[in-house]
């Protein structure tokens, strides 16, 4: 899974006029998904995102995750984030899942950020999405999922 962070103080998603996701301070996300992506990578995604460490402290230094300031996401689907421009004018995205396979990933992820405790809102999957944000910063970070993900886990003692 490929994933766009942008650190906000605000951001919502419109759908026909109407808004269907708002978030304060927090992570908008745009989020693509792979033909080879597993619930692994979903659930190692959202791990990351939940973690990483790109909010400022006290002190000013990015030292502080979208839970410890009880901050939220906007996750929006996005599947030009696989798209193929190397050859001629008009981008290819054969690199991009399905939509019956992307879709579930797509929840498996915003599941797996709400089990982990951050809030979440979504944009509609598959619908023309007009996303605004006030950009935080500006923080804007690219993840891709290991192949095979497995969210990081404490290796045995022997």
């Amino acid at each position: 899974m490929r994933a766009v962070l942008q650190r906000v103080s605000a951001a919502r998603v419109v759908v026909d006029g109407q808004t269907v996701g708002e978030i304060a301070r927090g992570w908008l996300v745009l989020v693509g998904v792979a033909p080879t992506d597993t619930p692994a990578a979903a659930e190692w995604l959202a791990e990351k995102i939940a973690h990483l460490r790109c909010f400022p402290d006290a002190d000013g230094k990015m030292n502080l995750s979208v839970l410890d300031v009880s901050g939220g996401v906007l996750a929006v689907s996005n599947f030009t984030l696989y798209a193929d421009a190397a050859k001629g004018r008009r981008p290819s995205f054969v690199n991009a899942a399905r939509p019956e396979q992307a879709e579930p990933l797509y929840q498996s992820f915003v599941n797996g950020l709400k089990a982990l405790g951050v809030p979440v809102a979504c944009g509609v999957f598959g619908a023309d999405m007009k996303v605004e944000l006030t950009n935080d910063g500006p923080v804007t970070l690219i993840l891709d999922s290991p192949a095979g993900s497995v969210v990081d886990a404490p290796t045995p003692l022997p």
